[in-house]
């Protein structure tokens, strides 16, 4: 119903006006709802994807990436859906309004998004009060953690020590995000000096999180490596492979837009980092994989590059609410066809 009915209305709109809108009917699910459709999609059901990565349990391991749910506002709606964990954010210390207007894009034609929203969020405070209200969490919560415009790189680490003192604690994970294309100067900070200040830094605030490190799908394989090896000697836990690129593999009107490209063009791009990272760090570090998954045979493309876990953002736009469902359904049938005992067992089989 959604992809015949429901998106052909919303994509009508303008892009950021239909994402308010599902945003609003996610935030307006009751819990009850919630739970039944849960329940109906049997995402705490299916012990061959089960998985603890950290110490944490993950139910299943299907995600939502960060940019969605900026502030904290509808996790009981999207946990309603099926996503074995949810990460919100990217949050910054102060509230701030992002890019102007227009700043997403919608690519039909390659189901692909561009946005260069700007980490427009209300602020770390109102993160932290949304969390700690938070009545129902049936999987991991992760909390991804950037900086403001107005930071100055020099600064940058404030920025994210703060909100990792403020919201770290009530999220299950902690994200460290230099990769977003759409701050000016962030990417920088992925350059190794700053990046190992940042990430020692933020592992002290939460010294007993689980702590991620989000990367560019734009790096080049010795910058990667570079990356891997800093994130291996400042001891965080894990890697999430990939944000959204600033290149633009096809010609098309609105490819001209700045911002970060998401959705199927990215999917090859992501997963060789994906990839080259789970070989760099010999299998050592989990990777949650994300660029470019629209269904099961993406995510299990991506588990098989060395991901322990995957993450929807542009497929859901384009999949709708059901995503979720169908691509665990997939999984299953691929722990069945390739008999495995668990999805787990497939990790890095291809790397």
């Amino acid at each position: 119903m959604y992809q015949s009915l429901v998106r052909p209305v919303l994509f009508q709109l303008d892009a950021e006006r239909a994402h308010h809108l599902g945003m609003a009917g996610l935030r307006a699910m009751p819990l009850a709802m919630a739970r039944s459709w849960r329940a109906n999609a049997r995402a705490d059901r299916r012990p061959a994807l089960a998985t603890t990565i950290a110490g944490l349990a993950f139910p299943n391991p299907v995600g939502l990436a960060a940019g969605l749910d900026k502030n904290a506002e509808a996790l009981v709606g999207l946990f309603g859906l099926g996503f074995g964990f949810v990460e919100v954010g990217t949050v910054t210390p102060r509230p701030q309004p992002g890019n102007p207007l227009p700043r997403l894009f919608r690519i039909p034609e390659h189901t692909a998004l561009i946005n260069r929203l700007g980490f427009n969020n209300e602020g770390m405070a109102e993160m932290k009060q949304r969390l700690a209200a938070l009545a129902w969490r049936p999987g991991p919560v992760g909390v991804n953690l950037g900086k403001n415009k107005d930071t100055p790189n020099e600064r940058a680490v404030e920025d994210y020590v703060a909100c990792a003192e403020t919201v770290g604690p009530l999220g299950d994970y902690v994200v460290v995000n230099l990769s977003s294309p759409n701050t000016p100067g962030l990417r920088q900070l992925q350059e190794p000096e700053a990046l190992a200040a940042i990430l020692s830094a933020v592992r002290v605030k939460v010294p007993t999180k689980p702590l991620f490190l989000k990367i560019a799908p734009d790096l080049g394989d010795e910058a990667i490596d570079v990356v891997v090896d800093v994130a291996t000697s400042t001891g965080i836990t894990g890697l999430i492979c990939t944000n959204t690129t600033i290149t633009r593999p096809f010609e098309h009107p609105i490819a001209k837009e700045a911002g970060g490209l998401s959705g199927r063009p990215v999917f090859q791009r992501s997963t060789e980092v994906l990839r080259r990272a789970f070989r760099r760090c010999q299998g050592k570090l989990p990777i949650i994989g994300v660029g470019g998954v629209f269904d099961g045979d993406d995510a299990f493309a991506k588990i098989a590059a060395g991901a322990s876990l995957v993450q929807l953002y542009t497929g859901f736009i384009y999949g709708g609410p059901g995503l979720p469902r169908r691509v665990l359904d997939r999984l299953d049938e691929k722990v069945a066809e390739l008999k495995l005992s668990n999805l787990s067992q497939a990790v890095g089989r291809d790397a």
